[in-house]
């Protein structure tokens, strides 16, 4: 009996039973073609699979009667991995990365700070923005949120905000992320 799941050079393959492995006495048959044959028994499922020289592949356990498919099991089983690959492929996985200031920070600083902002946000990745209170200026947020608003507009509509600006412990923090419609 096969393994329900195989583990193939890091992908996670479901197993499907095939063959003798199948354990109903009728299953939905479905050929070669795609067309539907209907109830049959386990046996003639079996024999019309090797009279066509393919598998008989358990595709649906659950379903009354299970539901078994005539299909080269080998080719379906590459395609598969073939599909899974590309995707992992695209997928792109987005990381945090962070811009942090003081709330006494000089406007051409601040301007750095937002085209590097700007660069992670272009190469698709998120961006937490915080702003560092320290000892009495704790005691005014204000100037820290009026930073935050010439922060935002220093990086033009490139972004939205994932996050409003909150204070965290010592620190204001914002999260933001790329637009979606620079994608499509």
């Amino acid at each position: 009996m096969c393994p329900l799941f195989l583990i193939y050079g890091g992908i996670l393959i479901k197993d499907l039973r095939i063959n003798d492995e199948i354990r109903a006495k009728q299953v939905r048959l479905i050929d070669e073609n795609g067309n539907q044959v209907g109830i049959v028994d386990l046996n003639r499922a079996l024999d019309m699979a090797y009279d066509s020289k393919l598998d008989l592949v358990l595709m649906s356990p659950k379903a009354k009667p299970p539901v078994t498919r005539i299909m080269d099991y080998g080719k379906f089983k590459y395609d598969q991995e073939k599909k899974e690959k590309e995707n992992r492929k695209k997928q792109k996985n987005a990381q945090l990365k962070e811009t942090r200031f003081s709330l006494n920070i000089e406007d051409n600083d601040l301007q750095t700070k937002a085209n590097q902002s700007m660069k992670f946000l272009n190469n698709g990745d998120k961006v937490k923005v915080s702003i560092r209170f320290r000892g009495r200026e704790l005691g005014r947020k204000e100037p820290g949120y009026e930073l935050m608003d010439k922060f935002k507009t220093m990086l033009g509509d490139s972004y939205k905000v994932s996050k409003k600006p909150k204070m965290e412990g010592r620190s204001l923090v914002m999260f933001l992320e790329p637009n979606d419609e620079k994608g499509e």
